[in-house]
């Protein structure tokens, strides 16, 4: 347990922030497999610039590193392409 002031409060911020990320990083996951499924339908390519978008969101956030986006983006493209 933290014995200063400023530890404590670095904790509730860690634990905000956790919880925050965590929601977000559920909801980018909800969201990939949603494409997936849609993608598996045939109708993938006009929803394509959306999940890029959400993405580079989850990017921009801190949410995945910036390397992990592209390597998913590359094999979401992979995918609409060659079906």
């Amino acid at each position: 347990m933290p014995n200063h002031k400023s530890a404590w409060k670095r904790m509730r911020q860690n634990e905000v922030r956790r919880t925050r990320n965590k929601k977000h990083r559920s909801s980018l996951r909800n969201t990939i497999k949603a494409f997936k499924a849609i993608e598996e339908a045939g109708t993938g390519k006009e929803q394509f610039p959306s999940i890029v978008s959400s993405i580079d969101g989850a990017v921009k956030k801190g949410i995945i590193h910036h390397r992990t986006a592209a390597r998913i983006k590359s094999r979401l493209a992979k995918k609409i392409n060659n079906s």
